[in-house]
């Protein structure tokens, strides 16, 4: 056992373990578990009692999603696993780390899930400008498939999985499950309308289910070790570890596996570095670009999906972006709020056209022609794309840094108004 499963195998500087360093290393253990004896639903019940929870973002508890998939000789068939790799949020680059570092990890996690739905046909959809990855998990699954871990009757167990490498077009709301399932379709890269949800209809109208990367990679540890020693990695009723990130003007940016639970201060001070000689926090975006800014006053604060909630913000993919005191707060929330009008799909109004427009008075304030009932406007806007205003979360998301950012740094907003410039140019 470990206190650090997911990246227990990967070695920085060198290439991810090929099959048989895997399976020295213990892997395909999960495999052989799960496929020897254990009932799909008893694989889904293991899980369930871990309480692990989606890494991708929303935090949904991963048993329960399993559980909504019909099981037995009646359900409807085919059935769908997709593994959601299209890491494309402002901030976030852990699955990356992943991917590129223990590929074998996935596809082990891969078969383990798709037996406790029943499905026989998985898909991997990945970022297309992961080549690195694309060409690893190529390898791993060539390997896999060739050791009798793929295809049909794996292990002598009756059953039968294809997996399949699917690299995306390159769109931001294909990491919305929905969106995503349009894309792997052939068709436009539009949510859908839920209910019905994937789990009932989702890939070409079939039960589907839709986990992030870093999900599925705790899989086959749960299933060796069992529930209690996964929720005994976590310093809180949110099971496991995580894998956290920074980035931003901090001595060491990158990404850590630590246990769930970890505070802000010791994220940001022991495993960043700090910030960079000079400068002071302002702020912390906790979980990527779509949440809530934090402060200072948050430091202490624990890194978990109930406790970050109750602060104000989400904890969201756990990847913190830092905000400096000689970065322009306005400048900063302008940049965010530029991918995102980039990104939307277009489909719903208050996306497709307020983004644009947010967009455009933020690069007012910036140029020095704002007007304080700009900042009302703004405030219109966050309140015209909250959640449940618009078709999916993406523009609820991009709101979430705009509406904190002007809470929490309006002094700023107003002084490039008052100056007519931006007070850090």
């Amino acid at each position: 056992m470990t206190d650090r499963p997911l990246t227990k195998n990967i070695r920085p500087g060198q290439p991810p373990l090929d099959l048989k360093g895997y399976e020295k290393a213990g892997g395909y253990a999960a495999v052989r578990k799960a496929l020897g004896g254990m009932a799909p639903k008893d694989v889904t019940q293991v899980i369930k009692d871990s309480n692990l929870r989606g890494r991708g973002g929303a935090g949904f508890p991963t048993g329960v999603k399993w559980s909504l998939v019909p099981i037995g000789p009646d359900a409807p068939r085919p059935k769908y696993l997709v593994v959601n790799a299209d890491e494309m949020e402002p901030g976030t680059f852990k699955d990356r780390l992943l991917l590129e570092g223990d590929p074998h990890q996935l596809v082990e996690a891969v078969i383990v899930a798709a037996y406790a739905i029943e499905a026989e046909t998985a898909y991997i959809f990945l970022r297309g400008e992961y080549i690195l990855a694309a060409k690893l998990l190529m390898q791993a699954i060539a390997e896999a498939r060739a050791a009798g871990y793929l295809g049909n009757n794996i292990l002598g167990s009756g059953y039968n999985l294809d997996l399949h490498l699917h690299t995306s077009a390159g769109r931001y709301i294909c990491g919305e499950e929905t969106a995503l399932l349009n894309s792997l379709e052939g068709k436009r890269a539009t949510p859908r309308a839920k209910p019905p949800f994937p789990q009932i209809s989702g890939l070409w109208g079939k039960p589907t289910i839709v986990n992030n990367v870093e999900t599925l990679s705790n899989i086959p540890h749960i299933l060796v070790n069992g529930p209690e020693w996964f929720k005994g990695l976590s310093h809180t009723p949110n099971g496991g570890t995580k894998l956290y990130g920074v980035s931003g003007k901090v001595k060491r940016p990158g990404v850590w596996e630590l246990p769930m639970g970890t505070t802000v201060r010791e994220l940001l001070e022991e495993h960043a570095g700090g910030m960079r000689d000079g400068l002071k926090l302002r702020g912390i975006i906790p979980g990527g670009a779509s949440t809530d800014f934090l402060g200072e006053e948050h430091l202490d604060l624990q890194l978990d999906f109930d406790t970050v909630g109750k602060a104000g913000s989400r904890m969201g993919t756990g990847t913190m972006i830092i905000l400096d005191d000689q970065t322009c707060p306005v400048g900063f929330v302008h940049s965010l709020i530029q991918f995102f009008a980039h990104e939307s799909c277009g489909w719903c109004t208050p996306c497709r056209e307020g983004l644009p427009w947010t967009e455009k008075i933020l690069a007012a304030l910036e140029a020095g022609q704002g007007e304080m009932a700009d900042l009302d406007r703004l405030g219109k806007q966050v309140k015209f794309m909250a959640p449940g205003m618009t078709f999916c979360p993406l523009a609820p998301g991009a709101m979430s840094p705009l509406g904190s950012g002007i809470k929490r740094f309006r002094e700023d907003f107003e002084r490039h108004i008052r100056e007519k410039r931006c007070p850090w140019r």
